[in-house]
Formats: structure tokens, sequence, C-alpha cells
């Protein structure tokens, strides 16, 4: 009998359009201890039809197709539950893995960490590289006991944006046997980050995390599936989401809650707030507006300088100049990135 060392977990919703792509990158890299588990959340496009394509030229790719839709939340449980690996690398189904990264993350996982951090290059809808997706403002690999506060610390105050705290799934291997000895934890079922209480969870008993600097895939942008809601909806998904598990895991003034706050403001700035605050008075979204000041009081909460320029930016801007300085400040992005 093969032994699985490393279960690719894909879920999925009509995503037949990119995971053809997908395990193209996959399949040739795949050796006898790789085996693939894709979860079809009921999708209503032509997905499974793509994925019976590869199956039969690759016996080790299991497809499981849910009834319903249930949410990414439950069809990534049901990914890894369905797994038999020892470890388990969560893959978007429109990612592209990079040659090479199998044996590179095979030869990683020998060394017994529980999981596992490996950065992306950041692309357009049509793969077209942009640049790396660095996750920390470290460049070399390191290994962090997030157990211990003198190393959550530095992994914490290091951490440029939520793929440290585990939001981007393609980023993510880790031991399946740490992940099945958590429940999953229904209070987080709904917010899309319940594989992120999970590894939360982990912390106390100590959760050993391995940072790789290099880049094993190609993250599509432009096609984010949370964007169906609106705008304002996507920042409450992170705001709202990630406040609830910072708060609920250690609390509300503390230092970690405070450094992913920081992060979730550097992935959504104070000018694509701005954004969204214009477009909500444009379109007359008065319900949206008051979502987004809710989440902008959340987003700033430490009383810092910073945060109370930000705010008093964003309270007291008229409309009038926000759609004035739009424009010019797109006429000015345009120009310098065409003087390049």
């Amino acid at each position: 009998m093969i032994n699985i060392k490393l279960s690719i977990c894909i879920p999925l919703y009509n995503f037949g359009a990119f995971i053809g792509d997908t395990l193209s990158s996959i399949l040739p890299q795949a050796t006898d201890e790789v085996e693939i588990v894709v979860v079809d959340g009921a999708s209503t496009d032509n997905t499974s039809e793509v994925i019976s394509s590869f199956q039969r030229t690759f016996p080790r790719l299991r497809y499981h197709r849910l009834d319903k839709k249930g949410g990414i939340d439950r069809d990534m449980a049901k990914a890894v539950e369905l797994a038999i690996g020892e470890y388990c690398w969560l893959f978007g189904g429109d990612d592209i893995m990079m040659p090479g990264a199998i044996a590179n993350v095979l030869n990683e996982i020998k060394h017994g960490y529980d999981l596992f951090l490996c950065e992306s290059i950041l692309c357009g809808k049509d793969m077209h590289p942009i640049r790396k997706h660095n996750i920390f403002s470290i460049s070399s690999e390191r290994l962090f006991d997030l157990k211990d506060i003198n190393d959550r610390k530095d992994y914490f105050s290091t951490a440029l944006n939520t793929a440290a705290f585990f939001s981007f799934c393609s980023s993510l291997v880790f031991k399946r046997s740490c992940w099945t000895a958590i429940e999953l934890d229904e209070r987080f079922v709904g917010s899309h980050w319940a594989h992120v209480a999970r590894f939360f969870r982990m912390i106390p008993a100590g959760l050993l995390v391995k940072y790789i600097p290099e880049p094993q895939l190609y993250k599509r942008g432009e096609n984010d599936s949370f964007l169906g809601q609106g705008m304002v909806n996507r920042y409450r998904i992170t705001i709202e989401g990630y406040d609830k598990l910072a708060n609920t895991f250690f609390g509300k003034q503390s230092i970690e809650a405070s450094h992913i706050r920081r992060t979730i403001k550097a992935e959504h700035n104070l000018k694509s707030i701005l954004d969204a605050k214009l477009i909500c008075h444009q379109s007359g979204l008065l319900a949206d507006l008051k979502v987004l000041d809710q989440l902008v009081s959340t987003l700033y909460f430490d009383p810092i300088m910073s945060n109370r320029a930000s705010l008093f930016v964003y309270q007291y801007t008229p409309i009038f100049v926000l759609s004035i300085a739009k424009p010019i400040y797109s006429f000015i992005q345009s120009y310098l990135l065409g003087a390049k």
C-alpha cells in the first residue's frame, strides 16, 4: 500500500474555468506519495466535467461533490476530513503551483513541524506575474513556536498582512493530525475563517510554524469570490471576521489583536475605504454606509495618532472633496505607472 505523505486539498465552487489550469500545474509533479482531494460545493458550471477528464490519467485525484452549497468553511473541513496524507496542503482552485513545489514541500515536511507557511507570486486574473506577495518583513526562513510568548511577539510584529494569520489557504501546509485534534468551531462557520480559528486554537498547546520565504505558487488576483455582495461586505468579511478571531483568542486589548488590525489596514488602506464611502453615497447605499462606519471604528480602534488622523479624515472629509480627489488620484497613479 502506498504511503501518502501529502494530500493537496482543493475546496471549490464554480471554478470550471480555472481548475484545469490548477490541476495541470500539480499533476506532472505529483509523486506516488501525493494525492489530490477536490471538494465541490455543488457547482452549477462544468467543474465536474473538467475534473473527470483529469481523473482518467491520475487515479489519486479524488472528487467529492456535495449535494448542496455549504460554504467555504465546511468545504475546507470536508476536504481535510477526506484526506489520508500525513500532511495537507490547502490549495485554491484557481491558483497555480510552481514547478518543483511539491518536491520542495515533501522535503520540508520531513522536519515534522506542525505548519509550513509558503510565499506566493501575486498575479493578475490572466496569471501575469505582478510581484512577490510578502507575508513577513523578514526575508529568510524561520521557525516560530507560537506558544512561546517571545516567538509569538516576533511572529505577529513581523507580519505584513493577514496571510501571516492563515487567511490565504494556498500558503498553508499542515500536519493533518494537528488539524483533526481540533474540532470545527461552529462559532466561526459562515465567517470564511473557521480554518483560522482552528489554527489559533492550537497555539496554547504549541504550534510550530516554519516560514518558507521562497514562493511555491502563483496566486490568481482579481478573482475574489468574496466580492459577490459588494465591496463593503468584502471589507466586513475581513474586518469583522478577524476582529472576532482576535477578541476570542487573544483579547481586544492584546498586542496580538493590535497587530492583526495593523495588517488589515495594510490590505484595506484608507484610500480604498474612502472610495467605498464615496460609492455608498453616490449609489444611495445607506445600509452599506452604516456598516462601513462601524467597520472603520473597529479597524482604527487602537488609540494611536495615525488612527485618530485616519478617523478624522474618514468622518469629516466632505463627499464633494472625495469625488474630486478620486479622479485626480487615478490620473496621477496612471501617470506614474506609465512613467515606469
